[in-house]
């Protein structure tokens, strides 16, 4: 009786799966490191007057905390800036606050795909590492120098204009941190606090505060103490 023939083994068939393999595993180990990168929160700046777990830039050593969030595209913030600015900037000098300023990078659908509330952040970030002593009048001078909503916004070099004119030392390090959005995806980060749903947004001492635009109600009414 003859045997039974060998089963002939189909090398071609087992490598061919085999590649098959390898592919789909490189291709999903791309997609995820695409998608970390997408979410990762990039390069924090490295500055005593930066928290980089919060976000927050940190303005005076007052015993009461007052925390803001900004968009350097919106309207409202700049209307906060103007009716409020002048009282949280007194309390900060004459130490009776600390001002945790927060900005935040959730407008970029308004500036037809430049992103500038993310630049715009980042480059506040950049100068907050840089200059610090100069870094409260850059913010004052973006919000003078604001653009509309659904424009390009500023440019790179505008901003980094504006920031000279506030008295900003922008050496050539700086203006590199600015131009290579250095600090662009720590911003893009960043998150309102919990319960608020836009910006401006405004805690005091970890409290949240409905902003009405009126210092005495919003800000003075919730130091501890006044």
């Amino acid at each position: 009786m003859a045997g039974t023939p060998a089963r002939k083994t189909n090398w071609f068939a087992i490598w061919t799966s085999v590649a098959v393999v390898a592919v789909v595993a490189v291709v999903i180990g791309a997609v995820v490191w695409m998608n970390n990168s997408a979410t990762a929160p990039g390069e924090a700046p490295q500055a005593s007057n930066i928290n980089t777990e919060t976000g927050a830039i940190t303005f005076g050593d007052g015993p009461d905390t007052v925390a803001t969030y900004v968009d350097f595209m919106c309207p409202y913030c700049n209307q906060f800036e103007q009716t409020e600015g002048e009282t949280i900037k007194q309390l900060v000098d004459d130490g009776s606050v600390t001002l945790e300023l927060h900005p935040v990078a959730i407008l970029d659908r308004l500036s037809q795909g430049t992103e500038f509330s993310s630049r715009s952040a980042g480059a506040m970030y950049a100068i907050a590492a840089a200059d610090p002593d100069n870094a409260y009048a850059f913010m004052q001078a973006m919000y003078a120098n604001q653009p509309a909503e659904s424009s390009p916004g500023l440019s790179d070099d505008e901003i980094i204009q504006i920031a000279k004119d506030a008295g900003v030392n922008v050496t050539d390090a700086l203006a590199e941190d600015i131009t290579s959005h250095k600090y662009v995806k720590f911003a893009q980060a960043q998150q309102l606090p919990e319960g608020a749903t836009g910006t401006p947004s405004l805690a005091i001492n970890g409290t949240l505060v409905p902003v009405t635009m009126n210092p005495q109600t919003d800000v003075i009414a919730n130091l501890t103490g006044q």
